[in-house]
């Protein structure tokens, strides 16, 4: 199945706004000596991460930073796999990153196969290069804890004794992610080993009249958030950008969805510049899903495909998806017949995009 989950309730612009995608300039909040440092260290930031593939992790040694917060911000569903955290981790600023990069982390372990430590995990960053804090010196990470139940869906390995599971104490096997249970677990003031930062596939784009369409399923949103909290939340950088940026998050459960009033709040203050949408796959129907009928992140994006349609074709607009797999082939059965119409040949047209560099794909 292609992307994931969804609402129906659009949360965008108001009617006004949706027709009014210009950019209303503001006033750069911080002071001139302050902004052209961290241009420059953004631009250094940038040329290493282009010179790095995203594929691996260059580890001298890695660094061991402290937890200085963590807060679950999902409820319970029926899923096994309900929890969502995030997570902030002070660095100290020995690990500076940009947006769109990830992050390793070593757990204790064991891991499946036995090893201690375990092997690098990474995961994308969920905050702007500044952090939460926007003192240069914390990264945070949104993490859902991963665990599988023989008889609630996929398992096929078990690192938990049958019958002393807390939670599942009845079923044949039980699986916990070890990476993604060691950062749910951590407490403010405990140890964590981070490797990196990597990456150069989902850097937000050079030009600040750039468009760009997110596509997220889950935890996917988290370079999606590092973006939005450049674009339009930090001091040294909100009111540089004056395109235009449409948020689709895709998740199976309202009580599932992620940094909603953060959405809610940039919205407000700029309704000309952002808006978003979500599909909740197991509250809403779409009749284009002919697999299940669930609404799936394309199938929420076709409500809007005549305006989405003309932001893919501006030559100014970047595409982004994470998450699940299935989403290209959500953004193909979104814009084939789109592109067909206009007599091009779509794997010709998907190409020339990526050969623009402004096609970001980054699934698991």
């Amino acid at each position: 199945a292609a992307s994931s989950p969804s609402t129906a309730t659009l949360r965008g612009a108001s009617a006004a706004s949706r027709s009014t995608w210009g950019g209303a300039s503001r006033t750069l909040a911080a002071g001139a000596v302050a902004t052209a440092a961290v241009v420059g260290r953004g631009a250094l930031l940038r040329r290493r991460a282009t010179a790095v593939k995203k594929k691996g992790v260059r580890v001298v040694a890695p660094y061991e930073g402290s937890c200085i917060s963590k807060e679950t911000i999902t409820s319970k569903t029926p899923l096994v796999n309900w929890e969502t955290c995030h997570v902030i981790m002070d660095h100290g600023g020995k690990v500076p990153y940009i947006e769109g990069q990830s992050i390793g982390v070593i757990a204790p372990g064991p891991d499946k196969k036995g090893e201690t430590p375990a092997k690098i995990r990474l995961y994308s960053i969920a905050s702007s290069a500044p952090g939460d804090d926007e003192t240069n010196k914390t990264v945070s990470l949104v993490v859902k804890r991963v665990v599988e139940v023989a008889g609630r869906g996929w398992c096929e390995y078990s690192n938990v004794e049958q019958g002393q599971d807390p939670e599942f104490p009845d079923a044949e096997k039980v699986y916990r992610g070890v990476c993604s249970s060691h950062i749910c677990d951590l407490n403010a003031g405990d140890d964590v080993l981070i490797t990196g930062p990597t990456g150069a596939e989902m850097l937000l784009p050079e030009d600040p009249e750039a468009n760009m369409i997110f596509m997220a399923t889950g935890t996917g949103i988290a370079p999606f958030r590092s973006h939005l909290r450049n674009l339009f939340h930090d001091k040294v950088s909100k009111g540089k950008f004056k395109g235009c940026a449409w948020l689709f998050l895709g998740v199976p459960y309202s009580e599932s969805l992620l940094y909603d009033e953060e959405w809610k709040e940039m919205q407000a203050e700029f309704p000309d510049q952002f808006r978003y949408d979500y599909a909740i796959s197991s509250e809403e129907k779409s009749e284009r899903n002919k697999i299940n009928g669930e609404m799936w992140v394309q199938h929420k994006m076709m409500e809007y495909e005549e305006d989405l349609w003309e932001l893919v074709k501006d030559p100014k607009t970047h595409v982004y998806m994470c998450g699940l797999k299935g989403m290209e082939s959500g953004f193909a059965e979104c814009f084939q017949d789109k592109v067909e119409a206009e007599g091009m040949v779509y794997t010709e047209f998907l190409k020339a995009m990526k050969k623009q560099k402004r096609y970001h794909v980054e699934v698991y």
